[in-house]
């Protein structure tokens, strides 16, 4: 069995009886144990119950059950997502790791797929870090060069779907935590829009949204179908799409007015690697017949940034289930200290100047391109620990190297709009560099077809990290 395969291969060989959903198990769970305690991917394994679950799901097969689309497939969860009978720490030490007593959504949306739940992968604290490192289960290493981070928050889901423990890998998404992980790795990392897949709560001022990191644009597809099942319990939601998702998978996109954006919105410098990437994706998107051009587009004020990032995380911080917040990391701890301090006035003055903003920066979509194209991150993945070290030494100034990670793709999680990294690009070293596609509202099925596109031209499946593909 190739670790590396499609997971939606996968299904399509249990259903043909060619895998079965035991051995695509104990293959993943055999590496996990052979690779991970060199990248940290997971902090919490159910290896009994999957291989229990798979089991259950092999039987199905021999009674010729109508089975789901990724019956027999396991996937591991996020730290930062809770799963009944499975402990949700956060990543911090002042969290309990007693078992929790309901599932989020998207959980559930993958069980009634046919994933089997193959534990739970590492995050930051909270998930406040763009690279994936705490005190309570140490720092995950990018499969592609140990002493690199995969970025994060989404860090331990991306690198073991780089490494090869698992065929996808569920993730989510609140300043990029999709994106930049994605990018560090070599993968495809989809970011729904607002409202696409259902949440108990739409956090940090309705910023945050569920999906996964995957290898192929196939396997994008088909699980934005099944985690976007309507919610009718939800106090909104976006609107259904044309076709199902899995459609957009080769469909031709038209002629696209494309938009190229290499300089940060944030200000800081852009690494020319990064550059480089944005611009090789813009020479394949010439060449299936796009209008490429240069674009400054308008984004938000300092003001609204600084009401984003400060008071509407730090409140949302502050509500989080700490039992022991004194625990925390120190850059957090000040985060709380400042929420604390501020009133619920400035607070909904910062959600106000959002979404007033927010207009005028959506409004471009469809008016002055249709899609635009940028540098995933403004920096190549930085150092394991670097970013988390930065932050606690300078909790209240500016995070260069975080700042940078985030230059790029904060703003889709702020407006609501779908955006995807693809690895279209690499630094000398070797190191996996993404290029960011970001479509007006609702319209992941641009950026579907967008990229099942570009992976035919640059097919980015093939390349793996060699350590892992014994």
């Amino acid at each position: 069995m190739d670790p590396f395969a499609a997971a939606v291969d996968l299904a399509t060989a249990v259903r043909k009886r060619e895998l079965s959903p035991v051995e695509i198990v104990d293959t993943y769970l055999r590496r996990i144990d052979r690779y991970d305690p060199g990248l940290t991917c997971f902090v919490w394994r159910n290896d009994d119950e999957v291989r229990a679950a798979a089991r259950r799901a092999e039987q199905a097969v021999a009674d010729r059950a109508d089975l789901p689309p990724f019956h027999g497939v396991p996937i591991p969860i996020k730290e930062l997502t809770e799963v009944a009978g499975q402990p949700a720490t956060y990543g911090s030490l002042g969290v309990n790791d007693h078992p929790r007593t309901s599932s989020e959504p998207v959980v559930e949306r993958f069980l009634d797929a046919g994933f089997l739940l193959m534990g739970r992968t590492n995050s930051p604290e909270m998930g406040l870090l763009s690279t994936t490192e705490n005190r309570r289960f140490g720092s995950t290493r990018n499969p592609w060069d140990p002493s690199r981070s995969p970025g994060g928050s989404s860090g331990g889901a991306a690198a073991a779907v780089a490494a090869g423990l698992s065929p996808v890998a569920h993730a989510n998404d609140g300043g990029g935590s999709i994106r930049m992980p994605s990018s560090s790795c070599g993968l495809v990392g989809l970011k729904p829009s607002r409202g696409r897949v259902p949440q108990q709560v739409a956090a940090w001022e309705h910023a945050t949204v569920e999906g996964a990191v995957t290898r192929y644009t196939r396997d994008a597809a088909v699980l934005l179908d099944v985690m976007s099942v309507p919610d009718r319990l939800a106090w909104y939601q976006a609107p259904a799409p044309e076709r199902p998702f899995a459609e957009e998978v080769g469909r031709d996109s038209g002629r696209l007015r494309v938009g190229l954006l290499t300089q940060a919105p944030t200000g800081l410098p852009v690494d020319p690697v990064c550059v480089e990437a944005a611009e090789r994706a813009a020479r394949l998107l010439e060449s299936l017949g796009h209008d490429v051009f240069p674009v400054a587009p308008r984004f938000f004020s300092e003001e609204a940034i600084a009401g984003y990032a400060q008071t509407v995380l730090d409140a949302n911080l502050w509500a989080m289930p700490y039992d022991r917040p004194e625990l925390a990391e120190a850059h957090l701890r000040r985060r709380m200290e400042r929420a604390a301090a501020r009133h619920s006035g400035e607070y909904v003055e910062a959600a106000f100047r959002l979404q007033l903003e927010s207009r005028a920066v959506v409004a471009q979509w469809g008016r002055d391109f249709d899609v635009l194209l940028t540098p995933t991150m403004a920096c190549p993945p930085p150092p394991v620990d670097a970013v988390l070290q930065e932050a606690n030494d300078n909790p209240d100034g500016l995070r260069v190297t975080e700042t940078q990670m985030i230059s790029f793709t904060a703003v889709c999680n702020i407006t609501g709009l779908p955006a995807i990294t693809l690895p279209l690009h690499s630094s000398p070293t070797g190191l996996p560099i993404g290029a960011q596609l970001v479509a007006g509202p609702w319209d992941e099925a641009v950026l579907i077809r967008l990229a099942s596109a570009l992976e035919t031209l640059d097919p980015w499946p093939q390349r793996r990290p060699a350590r892992f593909t014994a």
